[in-house]
């Protein structure tokens, strides 16, 4: 039995549906955006978009809809599931105590009927009377909300009506303003072509009436229709080449030369007579109506306002900002340029980029590799499509921006200093052994200066400005009060025996400085340094500071690290007595400590000398530790420092693994930084390195910026076309990527990862006439930089679905598989297995191909041989390293489309078009692959990974993913050949492509769960990566008896429950999940109140470190499900 434990990593990017609204109060401005299931609402500043609240729905938004009922004074969001749960929502109470409140709900799933083509639609009455969902061909389905209660949660009271008269398929359809009854104006299609039509809704007869216009035999291509408000009404059919508007007996149509071609998929509405259209190659539009005042709308324009991302969604904002949604590439947030002044010189473009919003979908492949060797995974995606295809390196952890760097080595420390600029940190004072430097940042240039109040002979222990305008230095021998130009020493502080100083810190106004056992407190005064407390401790000084929390200038505690009894003590300031104290445990001393306020949270952090961090929470008035923890973030002596982004405060872990500690809804999170080792960090806002960091490892000094705080930093590295499959090859340092081109005949080639490579060879494009032509290419890529190194073409109507690196003989190949797909065969005939070798670093040679009958789906590795799928056949290759060349050894035949495959071992993982999975032997004394196992579902798969010799994974094309289970040991013939599925749920997202890896380094620190890093990855169309860990059947066990409580406690919006949704369902059957627990539901148990997290544990034993089970603690869970979120 296998037990896995399913999370989500990386939330889906994918725009499906944007709306602009005033939900969360009548004078918010908001941009409801969805990602297939999650909802997230953001408030329009003056300073841009900012992300307001997530909301996780339990079920894929198929529509999204907003509308105002007479009375209320807020927008309210009407959402409709892929599961038919139906819903509206609405924002109550105050923005920091608000809340997302179900006001009407319900299932509207009919029990027969035939699933329309064109998917779910749903619209709504301008005039708040009806909802009108169409899901079911032929048939309308109504929802009266002027009886729906809106003051609690009604359920919905929905009737179906019969559309007799539109007997194939609906494309679109709109209710029209200002009708005495609600009146749907509809575009669909029959036998003959596509037509509009419009109904009269009678809701008390539950008929459909002929309404005031129709139109038959519209453009073939009319794909949209758009309802006009008042005064102009009527509506808006738009097609491919053509634009048409209808009311009454009006009708008027356009002709635009700059849509053929590309069909609009899109638009929304800036005003009455204004409307954005986009179409599908990413070019964004103005439509105009123009009026008379006898005859309304009188003439229909269309003007060009430049090149956008492939646009899914547009939602108008105010003051000609737009956000566009994208579900094939990033999202943006852009200003159409009314005034010509503003439209940049060389360019017609009328659109301003000023923001974009990362999207990793769709993910068709990926890579998962180790490329800077620190033993954390790092994965690199196959995203977006045609222009907006790109690689994205994905890591956890944040990146740092070079601007500067000097070779400096042997730097002790890095203080800012602002002198004759109270804004900027224009100076920078750096410590060495037995002298110090002050450097002089004035633009690009750095220079050394010297301030004659300082010591410059002796190695600093602080420097910085302090109150009143002045500075101080801390060296060995005491403190320094300085003028505020440097000039002048205006008060020293020595110790009276005249010892040595060994550590001290400085707010500003308070220093404290410890001389072996004692320790002193000063304040800084009128130009003077005056002591106002000082103690003797048990043992000496380890490390020191003192920070004001919340809005003090002063603080009122100290924490202080010890060596000999390894512990850690608060002191009252100015007095030093002793507050509370605790045991770091074990023998490691600390050498940093550092108090500071995360998201509102005051904590104490302590680096220790072995890489390992432990914080507490700290009570702000009486000082007392709590809640203590430790996390291992490396191998080497830790120094905390704290710096300030536009979220708020963080603290940077100067160690051999440099990390980011920074909070998110109340929970500490850790993520790694891209440099490979940091000793010494500051913060620096100087004139020519705005908000930077100044960072010094052994041999130099780096000036640069922090990316945006987030769990996971993402590179994008831009192609220019659709990337498809990506391989790695340790050995040469270089990434295989396969990539399509299409080619229009109407239009010049874009520049792309491909045309843009160092050397190129391969086949020529003829074109054959063909108006577009998609052309495969093979990149070889510099694992570093990223750089085109050399391109190879495929034939014309050559397809590359499959690439791998791997050793065959003595060399390492990159091995390609394709297939030559014409539209006139209804299965591939033909393609090549050809193997290439990468020379020298310059050089793609190809060394051998072989030609087959069928597509070359997959490639899988099988001890040394190459194991490759052909439409319905495996075939096992040997490879001959003298003459250069695969032989076949053996075949499998049973199959429909075998599309993956897998090994481990001799084993071999099949997975079918439509048959599941199978499991196959390779038995190399017969030369033969034997079929040993094989699921009986009539699953169709999208992906397949072998979790270890018994458990084998797959995802399907409902969203679903499993886990079957080879029984060696059964009684029977029959039960040893079933791979029997003992996990299986629904994740609401279609998984392409599944790897073995991990985005986290395994923690050497405590470990309160049995759970290792290290799993499964994979990644979905919708722009999300997800993380399987195999966990223990008695930890399973834990947090099954939490999941089955937080389902209870955690109600999903629109009242939908969270077994309804994790359950497996596809067109077969519907059952329970099983096998799986839901991470996105455990860690949510972090969010909650402290009384509901009392009510979540009810039942939940685990293991008190005797071998006793027990009753977990609130703390207990707090920190099992802490540890599992540091997992991804």
């Amino acid at each position: 039995m296998a037990y896995n434990y399913f999370v989500t990593a990386h939330k889906p990017s994918a725009v499906t549906a944007s709306l602009t609204a005033n939900f969360t109060s009548p004078s918010d401005l908001n941009l409801l955006v969805a990602k297939t299931s999650q909802l997230e609402i953001y408030l329009v500043t003056p300073e841009g978009l900012q992300l307001f609240k997530e909301i996780p729905i339990y079920g894929r938004i198929a529509v999204m809809e907003i509308f105002r009922p007479p009375e209320v004074k807020t927008d309210l969001i009407f959402i409709l599931t892929e599961k038919y749960n139906a819903c509206i929502l609405e924002w109550s109470g105050s923005h920091s105590e608000g809340v997302v409140l179900t006001r009407a709900q319900g299932n509207v799933q009919d029990k027969t009927g035939r699933e329309a083509e064109i998917g779910l639609l749903g619209v709504i009455d301008p005039q708040c009377r009806i909802i009108g969902l169409h899901i079911y061909d032929c048939l309308f389905k109504i929802i009266n909300i002027e009886n729906v209660p809106l003051n609690g949660c009604a359920e919905f009271k929905a009737f179906t009506i019969r559309m007799d008269d539109v007997s194939v398929s609906v494309i679109g359809m709109q209710f029209l303003y200002n009708c005495e009854r609600p009146t749907l104006a509809v575009l669909y299609q029959d036998p003959h072509g596509r037509h509009a039509k419009t109904y009269v809704v009678d809701v008390t007869e539950k008929e459909l009436r002929p309404g005031p216009w129709s139109q038959e035999n519209l453009e073939s291509e009319a794909s949209l229709i758009v309802n006009i408000p008042d005064p102009f009404g009527g509506a808006l059919i738009i097609g491919q080449e053509t634009i048409m508007y209808f009311r009454d007996s009006v009708v008027l149509s356009l002709t635009f030369p700059a849509i053929k071609g590309s069909p609009i998929i899109t638009y929304n509405r800036v005003s009455v007579d204004r409307y954005l259209l986009a179409d599908d190659l990413g070019q964004l539009f103005m439509l105009l109506l123009t009026t008379s005042p006898t005859a309304g709308v009188s003439d229909i324009k269309l003007k060009l306002l430049g090149e956008t991302c492939i646009v899914q969604t547009i939602s108008y904002l105010d003051n000609g900002f737009v956000f566009l949604g994208s579900r094939v590439g990033d999202s943006q947030l852009v200003r159409l340029l009314g005034d010509q002044s503003l439209v940049p010189a060389g360019t017609e473009s009328r659109i301003q980029v000023l923001d974009s919003f990362p999207n990793l979908g769709p993910i068709v492949d990926m890579a998962v590799v180790d490329i800077e060797r620190q033993g954390q995974g790092q994965v690199i995606t196959c995203s977006g499509i045609l222009k907006e295809g790109s690689l994205r390196v994905i890591r956890n952890g944040i990146g740092i921006q070079e601007h500067a760097s000097i070779d400096l080595p042997g730097i002790k420390g890095l203080w800012p200093l602002r002198i004759d600029d109270q804004e900027h940190d224009n100076n920078l004072v750096i410590s060495f052994v037995g002298q110090t430097r002050v450097l002089r940042l004035a633009g690009e240039e750095v220079e050394e200066v010297d301030f004659a109040g300082f010591t410059l002979d002796r190695e600093t222990l602080y420097a910085g400005n302090v109150k009143g305008g002045r500075l101080v230095q801390v060296v060995d021998r005491g403190v320094r009060l300085i003028a505020g130009d440097g000039a002048a020493l205006l008060s020293e502080w020595r110790h009276p025996a005249g010892n040595n100083v060994s550590v001290c810190a400085c707010n500003g106004v308070q220093i404290l400085v410890a001389v072996g056992r004692e320790l002193f407190c000063l304040s800084v005064g009128a130009g003077v340094l005056e002591l106002s407390g000082s103690t003797e401790l048990d043992y000496e000084v380890a490390c020191i500071d003192a920070a004001p929390l919340g809005r003090r200038e002063e603080a009122r505690f100290c924490a202080v690290g010890l060596w000999t009894d390894i512990s850690t003590r608060v002191l009252e300031l100015p007095s030093l007595s002793e507050l509370d104290r605790s045991s770091l445990g074990g023998e490691i001393i600390p050498r940093s400590i550092l108090i500071i306020e995360l998201d509102g949270s005051p904590y104490v952090l302590v680096g220790l000398g072995d890489g390992n961090v432990t914080y507490y929470v700290v009570d702000p008035g009486s000082g007392r530790l709590h809640g203590r923890k430790k996390v291992s973030i490396g191998t080497q002596p830790v120094l905390l420092r704290r710096f300030a982004t536009r979220t708020g405060a963080s603290v940077f872990a100067c160690t051999d693994r440099p990390t980011v500690v920074y909070s998110s809804n109340k929970k500490l999170l850790f993520s790694n930084v891209n440099l490979k080792e940091v000793s010494y960090m500051c913060p620096i806002n100087a004139t020519s390195y705005r908000d930077s960091l100044a960072l010094a490892n052994h041999s130099c000094l780096i000036v640069g910026t922090i990316d945006e705080i987030q769990k996971l930093h993402i590179r994008t590295i831009p192609l220019g076309e659709t990337p498809r499959r990506i391989a790695y090859q340790e050995s040469t340092q270089t990434l295989a990527l396969v990539t399509t081109r299409l080619l229009r005949l109407s239009e010049d080639a874009r520049p792309s990862a491909s045309t843009s490579a160092l050397a190129s060879a391969g086949s020529e494009s003829s074109h054959s006439g063909d108006p577009e032509l998609e052309i495969s290419n093979l990149i070889v890529l510099d694992q570093h930089t990223f750089e085109s190194l050399y391109s190879y073409q495929f034939r014309d109507h050559e397809s590359v679905p499959a690439v791998t690196s791997m050793r065959l003989g003595d060399a390492v190949y990159y091995v390609v598989g394709t297939g030559m797909i014409y539209a006139d065969e209804p299965e591939p005939k033909e393609g090549r297995i050809v193997v290439f070798q990468w020379i020298d670093g310059k050089v793609l040679e190809l060394v051998h191909e072989k030609e087959v009958k069928g597509v070359v789906y997959n490639f899988a590795e099988l001890s040394g041989k190459l194991l490759a799928s052909t439409n319905s056949i495996v075939t096992l290759y040997t490879w001959d390293p003298v003459a250069k060349e695969l032989k076949v050894e053996c075949r499998d035949y049973n199959n429909i489309i075998s599309l993956y495959l897998k090994s481990k071992g001799d084993f071999v993982l099949v997975g079918d078009l439509m048959r599941s999975v199978k499991l196959m032997v390779y038995k190399s004394m017969e030369t033969s692959l034997e079929e040993i196992a094989k699921d009986p579902s009539a699953n169709w798969m999208t992906a397949i990974e072998v979790i270890d010799d018994d458990h084998f994974l797959g995802a399907e094309n409902n969203y679903n993913i499993f886990v079957t289970e080879k029984d060696s040991g059964a009684d029977t013939e029959d039960e040893r050949s079933r791979l029997t599925t003992v996990g299986q749920l629904h994740i609401g997202e279609f998984v392409n492509v599944i790897k073995h890896g991990s985005l986290v380094m395994g923690g050497t620190g405590e470990s309160v769960t049995p759970v290792s890093p290290q799993g499964i990855i994979f990644g979905t169309v919708e722009g999300s990566l997800g993380l399987i860990l195999n966990i223990p059947s008695d930890f399973f066990s834990v947090l099954e008896v939490l999941q089955s409580n937080l389902k209870r406690i955690i109600k999903g919006v629109g009242l939908i429950e969270h077994t309804f949704w994790r359950a497996f369902s596809n067109l077969q059957k519907v059952e329970p999940h099983r096998g799986f627990i839901d991470g996105d539901l455990i860690e949510r148990f972090l969010d909650l109140k402290r009384e509901d997290m009392e009510a979540a544990i009810a039942g939940v034993r685990v293991d008190d470190g005797t071998g006793a089970v027990t009753q977990a603690t609130v703390d207990d869970v707090i920190k099992i499900v802490e540890e599992l979120s540091r997992t991804h």
